[in-house]
C-alpha cells in the first residue's frame, strides 16, 4: 500500500483512501465480510510511513474509513497520519439501519436501501440525527485533543510519538504480535507530516479551461458550436467543469440538444464526460479509461475506434470499467466492448454497447441498456428498475445473468420492438457500427435472439400504473356519457 500511495502521490493525486476491512456494504458476501481485508490501522501506518520515507507526505491527503465510530477512533487515525475521516455504517444506523444485510435484495425492512414504496414509508431517519451523532464524536475528539495538548487537528496528524502499544500478554496468539513497527517515526519538519502543497499542472492548460473559453458564447447566447481537440490519458474528468458551468448558468435543464459538440482524438483519461450536462455532446475517436460518463445527467457520449483501426470493434475493448456509474440521464453509444460494472446504479441514461464484462447493470434503478455482444457473469445483480436488452447469440445468457430480482423475456410487444430498434438506429447513426448495421439489415431474423431483462418489482409497478390510467379513462368516459345523455 505504501508503494501504491507513493505512486499516486507522484502522479499528482489529491488524496489516497485507506479503507479498513470492518467497513463495507451489507450486500457483500458473508465470506468476504468475515475473511477478507485487514484493519485500517495497518494500512494507514504503512502508507504514512512510506510517504514520509519518500518525502512525498506533504503532496497528498490521506483519508481513512472502516467502522470509525468514536472520537477515540478519529484521534488514533489522526496520530497515525490520517487527515480526513469517512463514516458509513454508523451514520446509516443513526438513520434507522438495523444491519439486516439485505441492501441488494430490495427488502430493507426499515426503508433505507429499497425502492419498494411500502418499505420506504417506514423510513424514520432525519438529517438532525446524523448531525447530532457527529457533534458527539467531535466533542469526544476535542476532549482527547485537550488531554494531549493539541489545539488544532492539523497539529495531531502524524504525531506517532503520542501513541504507545499496550502489550497483550495473557493471550497465546496476541502475545506474539509486535506492533511497534506501526509507530516508527521519521524526523522532519512540522509541515512534512501532512499535506501542505497544492499541485501544479506543469504548465499544461486544463482542457476544460480551453473548452469553457471556446464555448463561452454558446453558454451565454445559445449559439451552437463544434470543437475539435486532441486528448491524452493524463487529461482526467474532461468535461466535468464545463458541465458545471452549464448547470450553474442554465440550471438542471442545461442547453438545447447538441449545442456544444466536441470531438476528441486520442485516449481519454479517467472520468471522461463525468456529470455530462444536457446540451453537451462529447465524441471520442480512440479509447477511454475507467468511469466514462460517471453521473451523466443528460448529455450525449459517443465512443468510436480511430478511423484507421484494423480490428473488429465488437470484438475489442474500447473503454474501461464502471462506465455510466450513477448516470441519471442522457445517451451513450459505445462502438466496442466495455469493462466490468457497466451502468452500475444507472437511474435514467440510455446506452448501447457492443459487449461488457462482469456485473453489468448492477443495482440499476432506471434507464435502458442495450448490449449487442457478449456480457460477463452476474449481470443484473440487484437490478430493481430500468430495462436491458441483450443480444444472445449463444443462448447462454441465462447462465450469466443473476436472476434473483429479474426475469428474462422475449422482445415481443410493439413498444419493446420500437424502443430497441430506435436505440440501434441511433447507435448506427452516431457510431457507424457494423454490428448494429448487420442486425438492422436482418431485423426479423435477429430480433428473436434478443433477451429482455425485466426487474420483477419494476414490472409490477408499471402494471399498477397502467391499471390506474385505464381506470381513470374508464371513469372519465362513463362520466361524459352520462353528462351528454
Amino acid at each position: 500500500m505504501g508503494t501504491i500511495a507513493s505512486g499516486v502521490a507522484k502522479a499528482k493525486a489529491d488524496a489516497v483512501l485507506i479503507s479498513g476491512h470492518d467497513g463495507g456494504t451489507g450486500a457483500s458476501p458473508l465470506t468476504a465480510i468475515k475473511h477478507t481485508g485487514l484493519p485500517w490501522e495497518l494500512g494507514l501506518a504503512e502508507t504514512h510511513q512510506a510517504l514520509m520515507a519518500n518525502r512525498l507526505r506533504d503532496r497528498i491527503r490521506i483519508q481513512v474509513d472502516g467502522q470509525l465510530k468514536t472520537g477515540r477512533d478519529l484521534a488514533i487515525a489522526a496520530l497515525l497520519g490520517g487527515e480526513e475521516f469517512g463514516f458509513g455504517t454508523s451514520l446509516l444506523v443513526t438513520l434507522g439501519c438495523i444491519m439486516m444485510r439485505k441492501c441488494h435484495l430490495n427488502t430493507c425492512p426499515v426503508g433505507v436501501a429499497t425502492q419498494d414504496p411500502g418499505l420506504r414509508s417506514r423510513f424514520t431517519g432525519r438529517p438532525e440525527y446524523v448531525e447530532r451523532f457527529l457533534r458527539f464524536v467531535a466533542s469526544e475528539l476535542r476532549e482527547i485533543m485537550a488531554e494531549l495538548g493539541f489545539r488544532k487537528l492539523d497539529d495531531m496528524v502524524g504525531r506517532i510519538d503520542r501513541l504507545e502499544v499496550q502489550p497483550v500478554i495473557d493471550h497465546w496468539k496476541a502475545s506474539r504480535l509486535d506492533l511497534k513497527p506501526l509507530l516508527a517515526s521519521f524526523s522532519g519538519t512540522e509541515s512534512s507530516r501532512r499535506c501542505v502543497r497544492s499541485h501544479d499542472s506543469n504548465g499544461r492548460e486544463k482542457l476544460d479551461v480551453s473548452l469553457i473559453r471556446s464555448a463561452a458564447r454558446t453558454i451565454e447566447r445559445l449559439q451552437p458550436i463544434r470543437l475539435r481537440r486532441r486528448i491524452r490519458n493524463v487529461h482526467r474528468t474532461v468535461g466535468a467543469t464545463l458541465s458545471g458551468v452549464i448547470i450553474q448558468r442554465h440550471g438542471p435543464s442545461g442547453l438545447p440538444p447538441d449545442s456544444i459538440h466536441v470531438t476528441f482524438e486520442g485516449s481519454a483519461g479517467q472520468s471522461f464526460a463525468a456529470f455530462n450536462a444536457p446540451g453537451l455532446t462529447m465524441v471520442v475517436r480512440g479509447d477511454a479509461n475507467d468511469y466514462l460518463g460517471k453521473g451523466m445527467s443528460g448529455g450525449r457520449i459517443v465512443l468510436v475506434p480511430p478511423k484507421n483501426a484494423a480490428f473488429q470493434a465488437h470484438e475489442n475493448v474500447i473503454v474501461g470499467n464502471v462506465v455510466l456509474y450513477g448516470a441519471t440521464g442522457g445517451d451513450a453509444f459505445i462502438n466496442g466492448i466495455a469493462g466490468e460494472r457497466f451502468a452500475v446504479r444507472n437511474s435514467g441514461a440510455r446506452a448501447v454497447v457492443e459487449g461488457m464484462g462482469d456485473h453489468g447493470c448492477e443495482y440499476m434503478t432506471g434507464g435502458v441498456v442495450v448490449a449487442i455482444g457478449r456480457t460477463g457473469h452476474n449481470f443484473a445483480a440487484g437490478m430493481s428498475g430500468g430495462i436491458a436488452y441483450v443480444y444472445d447469440e449463444t443462448q447462454l445468457f441465462d447462465t450469466r445473468c443473476n436472476l434473483d430480482m429479474v426475469d428474462l423475456e422475449s422482445v415481443w410487444n410493439d413498444t419493446d420492438k420500437r424502443q430497441l430498434r430506435d436505440l440501434l438506429e441511433d447507435h448506427y447513426r452516431f457510431t457507424n457500427s457494423a454490428r448494429a448495421k448487420l442486425i438492422l439489415d436482418n431485423w426479423e431474423a435477429h430480433l428473436p435472439l434478443f433477451v429482455k431483462v425485466m426487474p420483477v418489482d419494476y414490472r409490477k409497478v408499471l402494471e399498477r400504473m397502467r391499471m390506474e390510467e385505464d381506470t381513470d379513462q374508464d371513469t372519465v368516459s362513463a362520466t361524459e356519457e352520462v353528462f351528454h345523455a
